[in-house]
């Protein structure tokens, strides 16, 4: 670890990114057919840092000394009060923009829902709200905590701001919207890749932000997103990953990880621990967020531990547990840790023997959690696995029921894909998989369009 006290680290095989290296996006070592899952992960050397408990409301000032932009800057010359300054003056931005800024979103004990639930009242379930967040889902903590970087980048002259390179990105819905309010808010051009079926209104929103929109239809015979295709096709000819797929661009989790940040301070201020964490899984960035955000807490001595993780797919399309039986068959039938780190490294470097694409185009009411594949699934498998927490399938009618009785009993005006993790839970609870003592975490995600 260098002294500055992050370093970007492929966790498939090891390459680590040069100390000044601009782009540590994704791994120069992947190459076709080599079968590698490279990844990009910001790691922290806790002799350098420590976890920051003070009470900015902005959680990208509050958590600045946890990303790496930040120590390259300060390496460079940076004053601390000069990043802090280029953070607020691209939130102010992007509150003109989107008509509000970044800032810590609520999370506490939904009352009625834990008691329709039939909790007890020493458990129940607790929402973490992303429905009123920067274009109205947690999509944008992502592209912020990227374009901080892009922007600290400029600012040191290890990139030039004279001719810069589009941005690209594949998405659905939130992850574009998000992506489209953020690049305007910085004046970066911005290439969007979308399905055949996306939502004409977000595709209208989109084109007043002034993204270049591409409509990309599925070819016979040619498996995967065709969007995504279309994004990897851009990246080859020059443009810059600006997505939420942690291998196309690993900073992404950065910016994801400050929500599971959130959950760790407020969970500490309370002296309380949550049971379970049931997270709604489509590309994966979400989880494995969150699932880094608590190790880096717990790394740093943080008072709060990883609860256990569950993340939640559709009946539809679930290559993320289809990966997770691959792997646990691999481990044995009752592995221990060592035979799960071994699963886990033998999953790395064999990824087309464990996560592919889904056979058949998949549909859903929860429309942003329907990825052909799990792009961040290694990551979500392996907290899975450390946690004693697994993967919940969830029908369409359990979606829609988990979705009325989200916005009957919290008045949030949460979306069918926002609210799956509490599909997963209601899924859960009929299994007898949790008690009414637990306590269970879960994520509101995207507000109702």
């Amino acid at each position: 670890m260098t002294a500055e006290g992050t370093a970007v680290v492929c966790s498939g095989c090891g390459y680590r990114a040069p100390a000044d290296e601009p782009y540590p996006f994704q791994c120069p070592g992947a190459s076709s057919g080599d079968d590698i899952d490279h990844l990009m992960v910001r790691v922290l050397d806790p002799e350098h840092v420590s976890f920051p408990w003070d009470g900015d409301p902005n959680p990208f000032t509050r958590f600045r000394r946890l990303f790496h932009a930040y120590h390259l800057g300060l390496r460079h010359g940076m004053l601390d009060d000069e990043y802090v300054d280029l953070v607020r003056d691209l939130d102010r931005r992007v509150a003109k923009v989107d008509g509000q800024g970044f800032s810590t979103t609520p999370f506490s004990r939904a009352d009625e829902l834990s008691e329709r639930a039939g909790f007890a009242p020493e458990g129940g379930i607790w929402v973490k709200d992303e429905t009123g967040n920067v274009s109205g889902s947690h999509k944008a903590r992502h592209l912020m905590g990227v374009m901080i970087h892009l922007l600290t980048m400029e600012w040191l002259s290890l990139a030039p701001s004279d001719r810069r390179p589009d941005l690209a990105i594949s998405s659905c819905g939130n992850a574009a919207l998000a992506a489209a309010v953020v690049a305007n808010a910085a004046g970066w051009p911005l290439q969007v890749f979308v399905p055949a079926w996306a939502d004409p209104a977000v595709l209208d929103r989109l084109v007043s932000l002034g993204a270049r929109v591409t409509t990309c239809e599925r070819r016979p015979g040619v498996s995967g997103d065709p969007a995504y295709h279309a994004l990897r096709r851009a990246m080859d000819e020059g443009a810059l990953p600006f997505s939420t797929q942690g291998p196309d661009n690993g900073l992404t989790i950065e910016g994801g990880e400050t929500l599971a940040y959130e959950l760790v301070t407020d969970l500490a201020a309370e002296d309380r621990a949550m049971d379970r964490l049931v997270i709604q899984v489509g590309g994966g960035a979400l989880a494995s967020s969150c699932i880094r955000g608590f190790e880096d807490a717990a790394l740093l001595e943080a008072p709060v531990r990883l609860p256990r993780i569950h993340a939640v797919q559709t009946e539809g399309a679930h290559p993320l547990e289809r990966a997770f039986r691959l792997v646990r068959e691999r481990a044995g039938a009752e592995p221990g840790p060592s035979a799960v780190v071994d699963a886990m490294a033998y999953a790395r470097t064999h990824r087309s023997g464990f996560m592919w694409p889904w056979e058949s185009e998949p549909h859903s009411i929860a429309t942003g959690i329907v990825d052909d594949e799990t792009y961040d699934w290694a990551a979500v498998v392996g907290g899975m696995l450390a946690t004693d927490g697994g993967p919940v399938l969830a029908s369409e009618d359990r979606l829609r029921e988990a979705n009325d009785l989200a916005r009957r009993t919290t008045g949030i005006d949460v979306d069918p894909t926002g609210s799956a993790g509490l599909a997963g839970v209601l899924s859960l609870l009929e299994e007898d998989a949790i008690g009414p003592a637990e306590r269970i975490a879960v994520l509101f995600t995207g507000v109702r369009r």
